[in-house]
């Protein structure tokens, strides 16, 4: 058993933030099966079993958070973070990065990328991610081995797209359905508790009817989620004549609901410009959203309001999407969020903007739920997993200050907004130490 003993915060359904101070939690298994007051430790340390040795004490710079859930980040995209932002999305696309996916047919470059990715999430926090991956199936395959062996709890999808364009494109829909369904049998048979795979229509217009149907029938034959991008620019359908399948439904989200591709777990991306028609859908069929808010700003595509689809009692969580979001860190996206609200509070009279502490809801239950987990991880409830973060406000070296005088919860707040990958000391995914920044 371990046992920690200091200050968490999490969030439940109801608040977005608790902090408990002065508490001792016990982890079994992989699983929480206790959290109390630290005045009951001798009890259970006698109910349990637990030595002295099991026993973490928190200093008072340090607290424990649920690690943070990525719905939405492609993994293929990493070596252009921080660069080509200089573009709209649809010129970035066929400029940059569709050209830099096609690389991916060598499987040694996907693994060396692949790792980075890994690596660089796992330290900035991210416990759980969902990756769109890749057209070609052995570089996709590499991303499921990557994520397992590195222990992080992860959505694997192999894109699909037929684009009327050359670049970026797979053969044909028998060959798309053929090598999706080759992945889903791949990951299942790694018998990976931490590792699922996800289909991954890369966008409604990026497939044909035909395509979407078959990836549909994969959905309800092996019980998989779906994620794609939905309405993540103005306009986004008048985009059909000039780069997308000519066979695709004129209706983008008609063409996921007709071809079975739309529940409850079902990951939309962006959904910045969506009518009341389609959210109305959306909420219907119990689709969670992924709010990216800097890949939003980067490439100017709008800004998503997220209270919208709060107060329609939708399931949102945050997305890095990396390389169209420069950073890597979800602490970002938090960030992210917080700006594009108050902007949007700016822009409307009386508009409730989002507090930091509904943001980081977002960036850890409120993502457990978009990735439809949210009874394994996510908070701290007795009964799940143990995914966590531990923090150190004064790391050597750390880019925050704290102060003599500082509460609990401003030492949170302060690493909410300044703290790095330096005051993030230790991940655990399922129970197990998957980073530890002392080794």
């Amino acid at each position: 058993m371990q046992v920690f003993v200091g200050t968490f915060v999490h969030s439940t359904v109801d608040t977005p933030m608790v902090i408990l101070k002065d508490s001792v939690l016990g982890v079994h298994n992989s699983k929480i099966k206790f959290l109390e007051k630290v005045e009951k430790l001798d009890q259970l340390r006698e109910k349990y079993g637990f030595e002295n040795s099991c026993i973490t004490h928190m200093t008072q710079s340090q607290f424990m958070m649920p690690g943070m859930v990525d719905t939405h980040i492609h993994a293929p995209q990493f070596p252009h973070n921080g660069l080509k932002l200089d573009q709209k999305l649809s010129e970035w696309l066929m400029t940059y990065t569709l050209p830099l996916e096609q690389e991916y047919s060598n499987v040694k470059m996907a693994r060396d990328v692949f790792t980075k990715v890994v690596n660089r999430l796992l330290r900035n926090g991210t416990t759980t991610a969902s990756y769109y991956g890749s057209i070609h199936l052995g570089a996709v395959k590499v991303l499921a081995d990557v994520a397992h062996a590195k222990g992080q709890r992860a959505l694997v999808g192999k894109d699909n797209r037929l684009l009327s364009q050359e670049v970026g494109s797979e053969p044909g829909v028998q060959e798309s359905l053929r090598d999706t369904e080759a992945f889903i049998c791949y990951v299942n048979g790694i018998k990976s508790p931490l590792v699922q795979p996800i289909l991954t229509p890369s966008w409604g217009l990026a497939c044909s009817i035909d395509q979407l149907k078959g990836l549909g029938e994969l959905a309800k034959k092996y019980n998989c989620p779906m994620q794609s991008h939905l309405h993540e620019i103005k306009g986004e359908a008048t985009l059909r004549a000039d780069n997308c399948h000519p066979n695709s439904h004129p209706n983008i989200l008609e063409g996921f609901a007709i071809s079975g591709l739309l529940g409850k777990k079902t990951i939309m991306a962006h959904c910045i410009w969506v009518d009341d028609d389609d959210l109305e859908q959306l909420r219907m069929n119990g689709v969670g959203v992924a709010h990216c808010p800097n890949s939003n700003l980067s490439l100017r595509s709008g800004f998503c309001d997220v209270r919208r689809y709060l107060e329609k009692g939708m399931k949102v969580g945050l997305g890095t999407d990396c390389s169209a979001g420069y950073s890597p860190s979800l602490l970002n996206a938090i960030r992210c969020a917080v700006h594009v609200s108050n902007t949007l509070s700016i822009l409307r009279p009386n508009y409730q903007q989002l507090s930091v502490q509904e943001c980081f809801r977002l960036a850890t239950l409120g993502g457990a739920q978009v990735v439809s987990m949210e009874d394994r991880i996510g908070n701290f409830e007795v009964g799940k997993e143990f995914d966590s973060l531990l923090v150190d406000t004064e790391v050597p070296n750390t880019p925050l200050d704290v102060f003599d005088e500082d509460t609990a919860e401003e030492k949170i707040q302060r690493f909410l907004f300044n703290g790095d990958d330096r005051n993030i000391v230790r991940v655990f995914v399922a129970g197990r130490c998957v980073f530890n920044q002392d080794l």
